[in-house]
């Protein structure tokens, strides 16, 4: 195959899984009762965005590893919502 195939097909697969992703941002909003992990919630989302930004200006070639970069910042985005959630019931 050669690296033009390879470069189209891999276009190809990860568009969708891109656009997939692009629409489910982290959530933001972990309480004002909690203003360090607001502020973490605030820079985890600023992350995403940040990598959705390199991935289109490299046309989403970075063989999937922004993607796997966008769901660890979906977890923390989560485990931050836990976190502050956990707070609230002490």
């Amino acid at each position: 195959m050669s690296k033009l195939t390879a470069l189209v097909m891999s276009v190809a697969l990860a568009t969708p899984i891109t656009i997939a992703c692009a629409r489910n941002p982290p959530k933001t909003n972990v309480g004002h009762r909690h203003p360090n992990l607001n502020a973490a919630q605030e820079l985890v989302l600023k992350a995403f965005y940040k990598v959705e930004a390199a991935q289109k200006a490299n046309e989403y070639d970075l063989d999937g590893h922004a993607a796997k970069a966008k769901e660890a910042l979906r977890v923390a985005s989560d485990e931050l919502k836990l976190a502050a959630q956990a707070a609230n019931r002490k």
